[in-house]
C-alpha cells in the first residue's frame, strides 16, 4: 500500500494539502478533448483538398479556353529600322551639331566634313570643262570652213569637168579634121594641149575635193570626240558638285542619334560608321511555335505587354506571318540531312502592330515583350 502510494503522482489542492492524482481521470478527460477536437479536424482535410481541386478546375478550363482563343509566346522583341549614318566622302570633321540620345528631324545637319579639297577639285573640273568647250568651239569653225572650201570645191570640179568634156569633144573634132587634111598640125597640137590642160585641172579639182571633204570629216570625228570629252567633263563636274554636297551629312527620317561615335577633329573614312538614326516607329516581331499558327491570319487583333511597363496592354494587330521559319532564313540554315537527326519544334516570326499611338512611352527597338493574339 505504501509502494503503491509512492508512484501515484500528487498535487496540491487549495488549502495546499498535497494529494494524489487519479490517471483515470486524466485519460478520460484526454479522450473526451481528443473527440470534440477529431470532427474539426477531419473538416479540414475534406474542405481545403476540395477548394485545391476546385482552383485547379477553374485553371485549367481558363487555360483551355485560353489555348483555344488565344496564342502567346515570350519569345518577342521590339523591332525598328536602325539607320547607319556614314560619310560617302573621306576628310575631318569640323563641326559635329548632334549629341547622344538627340532628337532630329529629317533634313536636319548632323556632321560637317572639311569641304576645301572638294571645293578645289570641282574648280579644277569645272576649268577643264570650259576649255574642252572653247576647243570644240575653234573645232566647230574649223567645220564650217571646210564645209564652205566643199562646197567652192565642188563648184570646181564641176567646172573643171564641163572644160574637160568640151576639151575631149574639141579634140576628136580636130583629130577627124587633121585626118583629112582640114586644119593644119598646130590648130590639131592646140586642141590636144588642151585636152591635156583640161585633163589635168580635172585631177586636181577632184584631188582638191576629196582633199577638202577628207579635212571635213576628219573635223567632224574632232567635234565628236570633244563632244564625248565635254560629256565626261561635266559628269566630272557632277560628280564633284555631288562630292562637295557630301561633306554635310543630313538626318535621312526622324527620329533619335545613338551610337555616336564621331567627335569633332576626327579623320573619317567613306562608309565608316558615324552614329545610328532610331526612328519613331516600332513594330513587334514574335517568334511562335509553328503547332501555335494553325488559325493564326493576318489581321486578328493583339494585345501587347511591354515588360518596361507591366501594367499596361498595348492593342496591336498581326500585319504578317513570315514564309520562312527563323532558322531556315539565318545566316547558317541547319543541315538535317543526317543519320542523328533530332526534329524540333521550329518558331516562326509574326510581325505584329501596335494600333495605338505609342509616342508617349519609351519603347524601343530590343525591349522584350509577350504579345497575345486572338486567334478565334
Amino acid at each position: 500500500m505504501d509502494e503503491q502510494n509512492n508512484n501515484q503522482p500528487f498535487a496540491e489542492d487549495e488549502d495546499n494539502e498535497i494529494k494524489p492524482i487519479d490517471k483515470d481521470a486524466l485519460e478520460k478527460r484526454a479522450k473526451e478533448k481528443l473527440k470534440k477536437n477529431r470532427p474539426e479536424y477531419k473538416k479540414k482535410r475534406v474542405i481545403i483538398p476540395t477548394i485545391c481541386a476546385i482552383i485547379l478546375v477553374f485553371i485549367g478550363i481558363f487555360m483551355a479556353i485560353n489555348a483555344t482563343f488565344y496564342q502567346s509566346t515570350d519569345d518577342a522583341f521590339v523591332e525598328g529600322h536602325i539607320i547607319s549614318i556614314a560619310p560617302k566622302v573621306a576628310g575631318q570633321v569640323i563641326n559635329l551639331y548632334v549629341d547622344d540620345n538627340q532628337e532630329v528631324k529629317q533634313g536636319e545637319i548632323l556632321v560637317e566634313i572639311d569641304p576645301t579639297d572638294y571645293k578645289v577639285k570641282l574648280d579644277q573640273s569645272e576649268a577643264k570643262l570650259a576649255e574642252a568647250k572653247a576647243k570644240l568651239g575653234v573645232i566647230e569653225r574649223q567645220v564650217d570652213e571646210n564645209s564652205s572650201k566643199v562646197d567652192f570645191t565642188v563648184q570646181e570640179l564641176n567646172s573643171a569637168s564641163s572644160k574637160l568634156d568640151f576639151a575631149e569633144k574639141d579634140y576628136r573634132r580636130y583629130a577627124d579634121m587633121y585626118k583629112e587634111g582640114i586644119v593644119s598640125k598646130q590648130e590639131y597640137d592646140k586642141s590636144l594641149n588642151m585636152l591635156t590642160v583640161a585633163q589635168a585641172n580635172e585631177k586636181a579639182a577632184n584631188e582638191n575635193n576629196k582633199a577638202v571633204k577628207a579635212a571635213l570629216e576628219a573635223n567632224k570625228a574632232q567635234v565628236k570626240s570633244q563632244e564625248a570629252e565635254i560629256k565626261r567633263l561635266e559628269a566630272e563636274v557632277d560628280q564633284a558638285k555631288i562630292n562637295l554636297s557630301y561633306t554635310k551629312i543630313y538626318a535621312p527620317e526622324d527620329g533619335m542619334v545613338s551610337a555616336r561615335s564621331v567627335e569633332k577633329g576626327n579623320y573619317v573614312q567613306i562608309a565608316q560608321p558615324m552614329m545610328s538614326i532610331v526612328p519613331q516607329k516600332v513594330w513587334v516581331v514574335a517568334n511562335f511555335k509553328e503547332i501555335q499558327l494553325t488559325n493564326m491570319k493576318k489581321g486578328q487583333p493583339a494585345w501587347i505587354k511591354v515588360d518596361t511597363y507591366p501594367h499596361k496592354k498595348f492593342k496591336g494587330h498581326v500585319d504578317s506571318i513570315q514564309r520562312a521559319t527563323g532558322a531556315k532564313s539565318s545566316l547558317f540554315p541547319p543541315e538535317n540531312a543526317v543519320g542523328s537527326y533530332v526534329k524540333i519544334v521550329q518558331r516562326v516570326p509574326v510581325k505584329i502592330l501596335f494600333d495605338e499611338d505609342i509616342s508617349n512611352y519609351n519603347i524601343v527597338p530590343g525591349m522584350s515583350v509577350v504579345p497575345r493574339v486572338k486567334i478565334k
